[in-house]
Order: structure tokens, then sequence, then C-alpha cells
């Protein structure tokens, strides 16, 4: 298995992962290429076949006194060929994203889970944070 950060070769695989229809594909790829700069796909390959894919959003926070650098990052749509799961790719997905957070020094990464995922992110270094809060806007 390699896991690599996905070029744009691979953004038909990365659509396929995420159920994008063949008919929005260009719009997807279009997407992905305006948003290179904070949004980074990586890709774990089996014999040359994209099987999982996992994105880091890098974002920035307002500067403070302490730091004008206060970038973050924030784990999206992990996701792994069902044919392929629990083969360690998720966690190999985490780790290069991990290691990529290091290289950049980010302030942190977040991810916003699914409860069947949960201890998945615990395994692989996340933990549960009283600080963070959330918002959503009401039915309509």
């Amino acid at each position: 298995m390699i896991v690599r950060i996905a070029g744009a070769a691979d953004v038909a695989a990365l659509a396929e992962l995420r159920g994008i229809e063949p008919d929005k594909l260009a719009a997807y790829a279009d997407w992905v290429a305006a948003h290179v700069g904070t949004h980074l796909p990586f890709v774990a390959e089996v014999d040359g076949y994209v099987v999982g894919s996992a994105w880091l959003l890098v974002a920035e926070r307002v500067p403070g006194n302490e730091s004008l650098d206060r970038r973050y990052g924030d784990v999206q749509s992990v996701m792994v060929r069902e044919e392929y799961r629990n083969q360690g790719i998720g966690a190999a997905l985490m780790a290069a994203i991990l290691a990529e957070a290091r290289t950049r020094d980010l302030l942190h990464v977040t991810v916003h889970s699914g409860r069947r995922a949960v201890d998945f992110y615990l395994r692989n270094g996340f933990s549960h944070h009283r600080q963070l809060l959330l918002w959503e806007p009401a039915a309509p």
C-alpha cells in the first residue's frame, strides 16, 4: 500500500469515493483545483488502484500577540472502499495526514466524526475536547 497526496490524475477516483455522479465530475474537478491551497487530498493505493482517501483542510485563525501564524487542520471525508476496510488503510491515511500537520506546524487538527468512527479516531490519537462547541441552524 502507498499513501500519498493526490494529484489532478486522482480526481475521478476521489469523486467516486465521495459518491459524486459522473455528470458532476467536471464541477467537482473545478472545486478541487480551486481549493488546492486549503484542501489537501490524500489517497491510499493498492497495486495502483485507489482504495481510500482522506482530506486535510488547512485553515487560519485570527493572529494574536503570541503568534501571527495560527493555522490548524480539519480532517474531512475519510473513505475506504468496503472490500479494503479493516486492513489498516484508514490508519495509514490518518498517519499521513497527521505527519503533514506536523510538517506544517499546525496548532491542532479536528475531526467531525460520525458515531461509528469515533473509536477509529480515538485509536489514531484524537481525544474528546471539552471546549469544542457546535452551533447548527434550526430546521426550516
